[in-house]
């Protein structure tokens, strides 16, 4: 059985899209699956002992370009793929499995493509699929089969002492220390992101605890991650834009834990099992929860919370203003830090 995935853009989305790959696998025990997908996320799935081969999903965010789409659907055709699921609801995304002549092609309706897949399942309903990744993995199933499990299988990245090690000799880090990872930023918008001085704050109670502080994030987050080791008072070493995200999965993974906003890197520290403390404001983990018996979900559930605004629309941001580096040190007291 070969079957063939076409992926989510965002990190996060890819790993919830594991417990889908994990209920394909028991399902067909001799699959082969390969995953279509941009090539940021690569090294995200490279670390998933479920796939076989990525395949570059060379389109840019909302670009057509059909004549290129229909290209790469006729250079799918020579794999003799069984089954392609296509986890993206755009009309554009389910084109090139419909140019290979998949013979399964299985998706949510989405944008209206009932002449492009042939195995579709109703739109998800918020009441009994609440999760994306329920949503994700209920495309394993006949079409009108509830979904197979609860709760969810965890995700998994692999990540090897050598690997953690190798990075952290590129880099020029210590070898002999578990850091804490902070993951500052959040792509959505600033409305997702704890405050800089919260960040700083809570790494100055760290240090006092001998624990050093990393920060990681994308190119985007450097001036943010130069601002928190400012305020930190040297407590905190800003990575931000300094490692690929191959590096970033195994420095998280060498982690004593990780703070992290609702964004890509926090699904990655709870996919590598790390003690993670996942701090939410203007968005909601009813949807898109980091998948980890290990993961401490922190809010304040103001009265105006979730609103899932880019930025707080009353100006206040009371969500992540109010939410003390104090509280969450408690939390991480609690768990880490007690006496055993």
């Amino acid at each position: 059985m070969q079957i063939l995935i076409v992926a989510p853009s965002w990190i996060g989305d890819t790993i919830l899209a594991q417990p889908l790959f994990m209920r394909l696998h028991e399902r067909h025990p001799h699959l082969a699956l390969d995953v279509l997908a941009p090539a940021w996320t690569a090294s995200l799935l490279a670390r998933m002992s479920e796939v076989r081969h990525i395949l570059k999903n060379p389109f840019a965010h909302g670009e057509f370009n059909l004549a290129a789409r229909w290209r790469l659907g006729r250079s799918l055709r020579s794999a003799g793929y069984d089954e392609v699921i296509v986890l993206p609801n755009s009309w554009k995304s389910a084109l090139a499995p419909f140019f290979a002549g998949i013979p399964q092609r299985t998706g949510y309706t989405g944008e209206t493509r009932i002449g492009l897949l042939n195995r579709r399942h109703l739109d998800p309903d918020a009441t009994t699929l609440p999760q994306l990744a329920q949503r994700y993995m209920q495309l394993a199933e006949v079409p009108g089969v509830a979904v197979h499990a609860a709760p969810l299988p965890q995700p998994h990245l692999i990540s090897t002492l050598a690997q953690q090690q190798a990075v952290r000799q590129t880099l020029g880090l210590p070898t002999d220390v578990q850091p804490a990872i902070f993951c500052p930023g959040a792509e959505f918008g600033p409305a997702k992101r704890w405050p800089s001085r919260h960040f700083a704050a809570l790494a100055r109670l760290l240090a006092a605890e001998n624990i050093p502080v990393w920060l990681l994030g994308s190119n985007k987050d450097a001036t943010l991650g130069d601002g928190i080791a400012q305020m930190s008072q040297g407590a905190a070493l800003n990575l931000c834009g300094r490692t690929s995200l191959e590096q970033a999965i195994d420095l998280i993974a060498g982690a004593r834990l990780a703070v992290s906003n609702d964004s890509g890197l926090m699904h990655v520290a709870a996919a590598l099992d790390r003690p993670l403390y996942a701090l939410y404001g203007s968005s909601s983990p009813a949807y898109t929860p980091p998948l980890s018996t290990r993961a401490k979900i922190i809010s304040l559930q103001v009265e105006c919370s979730p609103c899932f605004k880019r930025v707080c629309p009353l100006g206040h941001f009371k969500c992540m203003e109010q939410l003390q580096a104090e509280l969450v040190m408690q939390h991480i007291k609690a768990q880490i830090l007690a006496p055993t």
